[in-house]
């Protein structure tokens, strides 16, 4: 099967949530056979065209707009939709468009159109609960996709609930979750050295208000002895002047744990396994998030997780049997959570031995290519079945 990958604004050759998912599902659907090629728009004047990253998918980098990255996406989506019907119908045609984000989406159906192929469509993340751009604009053209595509694949009931909510029927939808490479991120690697003597708390994201950060300092008044370790943010040379790195360092002196914090800064993706392999446990404490990829990435490591109950944490991790849930926004909630782990030897041991084969058995992105190939050939039938009953 031939498969384009629409990710305009998210590159396979970032580290965001959206570029790793885009570069992970394209891999694990080349090894099961399928050919990919995934459109991106140009942000650096000096990317090449085409690159091919593994056996079976090239990266395509499409230009159109300014070759640099830009706020919104939307002014360019038309320029986007011409070059891929363009090269759709003068050479390489997919037998079926994979897009995501609402703005891929939005340039995959005009330029499948044109040539007549079936459009499954990922979100991400919606604009109703997503940071930027959450006007009635996006949420009109969300609604809008959701109808028109052959197949949405939500990846979690969190996102079926709230495309619900925004009026894509429910029949549209099938519900896939997000994958992990279980071959790097395992607990079996070198690991970043760390004080024996000190439990170690890791906490991964980029450093904004809702990832719960600051509930994450607070919360480590009730957890005496361990440390506090965030990975995420700008690079490490650029943390000094960062405004939101500036207020958590702020915090954690008010609350006196600052010489049990540590802000490391962005880590490359790659390098990601040794840090969850330092950790004790891991914390995730989002007010409201979709997914949350940091915890699937330590459950594969063997790592427990304290998390709050909302979102995708809710369907990742099993409360009481691979880690424990506590209410957003509750620091002492959270304290509590996180000092009866760190103080419990046992019950860490087999958290992380049933979120390592929850990870394994559930999440595998062999699996999850899997499902979503099986989505590719319902929606090729379907079409093949219309046009079938066209020409009768």
């Amino acid at each position: 099967m031939r498969i384009a990958m629409i990710s305009e604004h998210a590159s396979p050759f970032g580290t965001g949530d959206q570029n790793v998912h885009v570069a992970d599902l394209s891999a694990a659907l080349a090894e099961q056979g399928h050919e990919v090629r995934v459109y991106t728009r140009r942000t650096d004047p000096g990317a090449a065209e085409t690159v091919d990253v593994a056996a079976g998918v090239r990266v395509i980098t499409v230009t159109a707009g300014p070759e640099r990255p830009v706020e919104d996406e939307l002014p360019y989506v038309g320029e986007f939709a011409r070059v891929l019907g363009d090269q759709w119908r003068d050479g390489w045609a997919p037998d079926v468009a994979h897009a995501h984000f609402w703005t891929s989406g939005l340039a995959a159906v005009t330029a499948a159109r044109q040539i007549d192929i079936p459009v499954v469509q990922s979100f991400h993340e919606l604009g109703e609960i997503g940071p930027g751009q959450n006007g009635p604009s996006r949420a009109g053209y969300e609604r809008a996709l959701g109808r028109a595509v052959d197949r949405v694949v939500a990846q979690t009931q969190d996102e079926v609930r709230g495309l619900v909510r925004i009026g894509v029927p429910r029949a549209r939808m099938t519900m896939v979750p997000a994958g992990v490479d279980t071959e790097r991120f395992s607990p079996d690697g070198p690991a970043v050295p760390r004080d024996p003597e000190r439990p170690r708390i890791l906490s991964v994201g980029r450093l904004v208000e809702r990832k719960g950060f600051g509930d994450v300092i607070q919360a480590m008044r009730y957890v005496p002895g361990a440390e506090v370790v965030v990975v995420g943010g700008p690079s490490p040379d650029q943390l000094p002047a960062d405004p939101a790195a500036t207020s958590l360092r702020a915090l954690a002196e008010q609350c006196r744990v600052a010489d049990r914090f540590r802000l490391v800064g962005a880590v490359p993706h790659r390098d990601m396994p040794s840090w969850y392999r330092s950790a004790d446990l891991l914390v995730a404490a989002p007010w409201n998030e979709q997914f949350e990829r940091s915890a699937l990435e330590a459950m594969a490591c063997g790592v427990p997780i304290v998390g709050t109950a909302v979102g995708g944490l809710t369907e990742a991790v099993v409360d009481g049997l691979t880690g424990d849930l506590v209410p957003a926004r509750d620091p002492r909630e959270l304290g509590g959570a996180l000092r009866r782990l760190v103080n419990d030897k046992v019950r860490r041991f087999t958290y992380a031995t049933a979120a390592l084969d929850r990870a394994r058995q559930a999440y595998s992105w062999k699996r999850v290519a899997a499902q979503v190939g099986s989505v590719y050939s319902a929606v090729m039938r379907r079409g093949a079945g219309s046009e079938a009953e066209a020409v009768a």
